[in-house]
Formats: C-alpha cells, sequence, structure tokens
C-alpha cells in the first residue's frame, strides 16, 4: 500500500495544520451566547416548523474555566459532493473530541445519509484516519445525496441514534445537507432524543456564506484548480494565437467560482451570472456583447481569447429562467416530455425560446431530473450554445476576421484534490468547533470559523442557528424549509474589482498565470487566502 503513495501523500499525511490561538486548549472554552435569532424570511411558518430550534442564539467561543467532560460518541456523515477538505473536518473531530477525553470515539456513517437511515458505519480509530490526514476526497467513509425527509426515514435516523447512544451528529454537507441537520435536529429534539446534531458548512460552488459562515470549505481549493488550468489555456491562447476558449465553471446557483478565477487569471471577459439578470440581458444581448470582443479583439490581430462561462448562467437570463421554470412545473405532472406535448403547455413566449435553440440544447432541457425535479442545468452545454450563437452573429455581421472556437467544463476536476492550506487548516478548525459545539450540547448550530484574512492564529470561532439560514421555497411543487443560496454580491469589493478592470483585460493581454497550489515555500504562496476573501477585508 505504502509503495503505492506519492511523495506528496505521504508528506502530507505527516502534516500538522495549525488551529486558532482559541482553539488550543478545547476543556478551557466557554461559549458565549448572543442575542435571540429569527431567520433570513418566512419567520411565521419557518417557527411553526422548528418551534423547539428557532431563534436561540449566536455562540461565540471564549476564553473560560477549565470544565470536565464526559466522553463522547460522535457519529460524522459526509453529504452531496465532494469537496477539499472534507477528511480534515473529520481529522478535526477526531483530535477536538480526544482532547476533551482520551476515551471518546466517532464513528462515519457510510455513503452518506442514508448510512444514517441504514445504520451502515465504520469505527474512525486513529490508525484508520492516518492515511486520509490533508487528503482530497471523501473515500474515507464515502458520500451520497439522500435526503432524510420521509417519516420513515427521520424515524430510522431516529433508531439508529439511540441505538448507537450518539451524544452528537456531525452533518458536513451543502444547504440542502445542512437544511438536513436542522430537520434532524427538531426531529430528534420533539422525540426526546439528547443526540446533538452540528452542521458543517461545505460546497465548492461558495454559495453558503452568511454573515458570519465568510466561505464554505472547499470553494478556495476548487477554484485555485480551476485558475491553474485557465492559466495555462490562456498562456496557450497567448502562444498560438488561434483560438478562442469558451471555459464553464461549477456554480449553478451561484457566480462565485467564476468571480474568483477571474480576479485570479484576469480572462478577456467572464459573465457574471447575477449581473446577467440584474441587467435583465437576453441571450441575444450576450451573444452580441461576446461577438463584439471578438470583433474589437480582431481589430488588433488578436483572434484568440478566454471566456468564463459560469454553469448555472443559463438560469440568469430571464428568458431562460422563465423557460425552465415552466418546465419544472410541467415535470410535477410527467417526468418526461416531448417537443410536440410540450409546445402547446407552455406560454408563447417560452415556446418560442425553445424553438430558438438549436436542437442539441433542446434535448439537455428535456433530460432526466435532478434529486429536486428540475432541469439538469449542469448537464446544459451553455459554453457550446454561446459558441454556436456567437458563430451566428459574426456570421450575420460580415465579420471579416477568425473565429475558431475551443470548448472546456471544469468541473469534477477541483473536487477532490489535495486541499490548499487554507482549505486544509479551516476544515481542520471547523471539525475541532464542531466537537466543541457537540460538548456544549448546542444542537441544530452550523459551526463556523471567521476573521479568515487574518493569520490562522487570530482567527475566531462560534456556532450559528441554521433556523438563522432558512427561507421558504418551492421544491417539487411544495413550500419547503431550506438555507438561502447567496449570490455573488453586485455592491461589494470583490465584483466592484472586477468591474472596474474587466474592460483593459478584454482588450489587452493581462493574464494572470496562477500556477498549481503551492504546499511548500513562502507562507505568502502557500497560505494565500482567495480574492474574494482578501478583498473583502
Amino acid at each position: 500500500m505504502n509503495e503505492q503513495k506519492s511523495p506528496l501523500q505521504k508528506l502530507r499525511e505527516r502534516y500538522q495544520p495549525p488551529l486558532p490561538q482559541i482553539l488550543q486548549n478545547l476543556s478551557q472554552l466557554q461559549l458565549e451566547m448572543g442575542e435571540p435569532t429569527t431567520c433570513v424570511s418566512d419567520k411565521e411558518e419557518i417557527q411553526s416548523l422548528f418551534p423547539k430550534s428557532f431563534g436561540r442564539t449566536l455562540a461565540r467561543a471564549a476564553k473560560g474555566a477549565s470544565r470536565q467532560s464526559k466522553p463522547l460518541k460522535v457519529g460524522v456523515v459526509l453529504s452531496g459532493g465532494q469537496a477539499a477538505g472534507g477528511h480534515n473536518v473529520i481529522a478535526g473531530i477526531f483530535d477536538g473530541l480526544h482532547s476533551l477525553t482520551k476515551d471518546a470515539s466517532l464513528i462515519g456513517f457510510l455513503g452518506g445519509p442514508s448510512g444514517i437511515v441504514e445504520n451502515k458505519a465504520l469505527e474512525i480509530t486513529k490508525e484508520v484516519l492516518a492515511p486520509y490526514r490533508n487528503q482530497g476526497g471523501f473515500d474515507l467513509i464515502g458520500s451520497g445525496r439522500t435526503k432524510i425527509e420521509t417519516e420513515e426515514q427521520l424515524a430510522a435516523s431516529l433508531d439508529t441514534a439511540n441505538q448507537r447512544k450518539l451524544d452528537g451528529l456531525v452533518v458536513i454537507g451543502g444547504d440542502d445537507s445542512n437544511t438536513n441537520a436542522a430537520v434532524l435536529a427538531e426531529y430528534f429534539m420533539q422525540k426526546g432524543c439528547s443526540t446533538t446534531v452540528i452542521g458543517v458548512p461545505k460546497t465548492i460552488d461558495g454559495d453558503l456564506k452568511t454573515e458570519h459562515i465568510a466561505t464554505s470549505f472547499g470553494f478556495d481549493t476548487a477554484a485555485k484548480v480551476y485558475s491553474e488550468m485557465i492559466g495555462n489555456i490562456a498562456r496557450d491562447a497567448l502562444s498560438a494565437k488561434k483560438y478562442t476558449h469558451f471555459i464553464k465553471l461549477m456554480g449553478r446557483s451561484a457566480s462565485h467560482i467564476t468571480l474568483e478565477c477571474a480576479l485570479a487569471t484576469h480572462p478577456n471577459l467572464a459573465l457574471i451570472g447575477e449581473e446577467v439578470a440584474s441587467l435583465r440581458l437576453t441571450l441575444s444581448d450576450i451573444t452580441k456583447q461576446v461577438a463584439d470582443l471578438i470583433e474589437t479583439r480582431a481589430k488588433s490581430g488578436k483572434n484568440y481569447g478566454v471566456i468564463l462561462v459560469p454553469e448555472g448562467l443559463i438560469e440568469f437570463i430571464p428568458e431562460m429562467k422563465l423557460l425552465i421554470n415552466e418546465l419544472n412545473h410541467l415535470a410535477e405532472e410527467k417526468e418526461e416530455w416531448s417537443f410536440h406535448e410540450l409546445k402547446p403547455r407552455l406560454t408563447p413566449e417560452a415556446s418560442h425560446c425553445f424553438g430558438a435553440l438549436p436542437l442539441e440544447i433542446q434535448k439537455q432541457l428535456l433530460l432526466d431530473r435532478d434529486p429536486h425535479g428540475n432541469v439538469q442545468v449542469s448537464m446544459i452545454e451553455t459554453e457550446k450554445l454561446l459558441m454556436a450563437t456567437v458563430k451566428e452573429e459574426l456570421k450575420r455581421r460580415n465579420f471579416s476576421g477568425k473565429f475558431a472556437a475551443q470548448n472546456h467544463f471544469f468541473g469534477y476536476e477541483g473536487r477532490a484534490g489535495f486541499p490548499s492550506n487554507f482549505d486544509t487548516h479551516y476544515c481542520y478548525a471547523l471539525g475541532q468547533t464542531a466537537a466543541l459545539l457537540i460538548d456544549e450540547r448546542l444542537s441544530g448550530y452550523i459551526a463556523f470559523v471567521d476573521n479568515l484574512s487574518s493569520s490562522v492564529e487570530d482567527w475566531g470561532v462560534g456556532g450559528a442557528p441554521i433556523t438563522s439560514l432558512l427561507n421558504i421555497e418551492v421544491r417539487k411543487g411544495k413550500n419547503k424549509p431550506v438555507i438561502q443560496k447567496a449570490l455573488v454580491d453586485l455592491e461589494g469589493k470583490a465584483f466592484a474589482f472586477f468591474a472596474k478592470n474587466r474592460a483593459k483585460w478584454a482588450k489587452e493581454d493581462q493574464y494572470r498565470f496562477p500556477g498549481p497550489i503551492q504546499f511548500f515555500g513562502d507562507r505568502d504562496v502557500t497560505d494565500a487566502i482567495s480574492n474574494t476573501l482578501s478583498l473583502k477585508s
């Protein structure tokens, strides 16, 4: 086994992440409770759904008197898609629990939330965990996308918690997974179960953030991986001078990854979905914007370029959003429709939009639905759609320059690699914070680490009630409590910097080349935080 490991794997296994000063000794911490919280919106409905856990106060760790902790038995589950750093959250929980009491134990539920329902778990010992420290992926215990929402699933989860006599359960996941954690916490409270449920914010898309959750883990690593590849492509474009590269990046509901990669690499154009929605740009408007860029650069002899496209751009375009919403509602009646069946059931505007799309995109809109019953936007090749519409627009303009396009989609490449030093340290601190929240019996809370633009030793930690992040949204035709996704702030410093500089990036070749993630050397390089976080400070 050891012979199969790369030198970097071995070195990272032995790496000990630094801890914030506040987490140096968990047994000498106390949680200072702030003012009662509410929720994002729909207060009456959220309060009625979470009567036991609604309105609790923000908790922040502070130095206190030494206290005795009983040996804790805790379960942990990885939920949703991979994000670099998940294993370090588990390592942080493990080390945190054992710093409180030497007889603590940690079990990992296998295959995601279904492992809780089916009571399938692995005991995580020091020896079992060792090869996974500071490594990428979720392969220690696996992950899954099962939602625990039916009465049968909730009852089975309660049985698992009781049978295993769990003091705590840590749910590591994104907005849906942490909503699930809130539901489980409330259900356990109502049934008199003493298992404390804690959430940890994970998603490479970066759309799980609040006043206290500055970023979700995995975002930093993914953005740095994608930025390296974008820089490589930009260098190739600058060398070959013959291709315009359309690069689609992860981020269905928000354009955080695209904005961060734009700040890191200075592409000729980066489309930000939130701005498209704000300006109510149509597909034709966007097509003309790209065509204008290509014409302008061609006049300077630059028949090449780099264009970034967020995965979810198509949902931010008003007429496309209307079409997708109508298709989602029709899916409640029937899962599969042909175009001929759909046409009379769509509004004239949506029908015209659908008919104007290339046949391949039409087919992608009619593919199987995601777990929420919605159009699988990630399956829509938006970058190819733009390439096709731009080609037609340039033809209409009698464009005399050269337009040769290449398409790319960067997705899975950024999910499971070695976590950057930032994610390595951040996740380890999140895990230790989760252990502290369990020891303090704060069920229904999500762990946070803040002051992230400072050195690690100055980071602060605490917990926020998950109910404070909730609002009501329509899912599969029904009102559901969910954590509200955080979109790119068009008034924020990161977008302002981007908006100020993008015109010169468009015309000039000011590409930046971040290179691969570094683990050894100058700390300004190895421990660099994201541009988004840096500009926010």
